[in-house]
């Protein structure tokens, strides 16, 4: 099985690229994560309803076909480290890769938000899209830790 990260941005920060290479080098073959970075839309002159419609086509098209697509927003579930492992086995016993979506500076555009079987919220604080990346990524290595008993997660 199969975690994809699907991220709008590219060009992050070393500390960031760093991190998150850090949690995906962690996870095991049985639970790989991979990164999918889409192109963001340039902002010149355009609304942010057309910089979330150019994104969103960006995203339909990295897709990875026949995924449990799970949306990141702030308007999301907020769920427990523990309560996310549970999650994650459910993903895994299904049989089918799960892709986290992180949007743009923008957002999601809402045909995003509605392909999407879950929607999570990692924080009600508003945080940097690179830096979610590497939470997403520890919570990930951390939820399986959990799944298999291993001492990286101590409550």
């Amino acid at each position: 099985m199969k975690f994809h990260i699907l991220a709008v941005g590219n060009k992050m920060p070393d500390w960031i690229t760093a991190g998150y290479a850090e949690y995906s080098r962690r996870m095991p073959k049985e639970a790989e994560l991979l990164l999918i970075e889409v192109k963001p839309e340039k902002r010149t002159g355009k609304t942010a309803a057309q910089l979330q419609q150019a994104e969103s086509e960006r995203i339909r098209a990295a897709l990875p076909p026949g995924c449990h697509i799970v949306v990141l927003d702030e308007t999301g579930k907020q769920v427990s480290t523990v309560k996310l492992a549970e999650m994650m086995t459910g993903w895994m016993e299904s049989g089918r890769d799960t892709v986290f979506i992180i949007g743009g500076a923008d957002g999601l555009h809402q045909n995003i938000r509605q392909m999407a079987h879950e929607k999570l919220a990692l924080s009600a604080l508003t945080l940097p899209h690179g830096l979610v990346r590497v939470l997403l990524a520890e919570q990930l290595y951390r939820v399986f830790s959990i799944s298999r008993n291993h001492p990286y997660h101590r409550a």
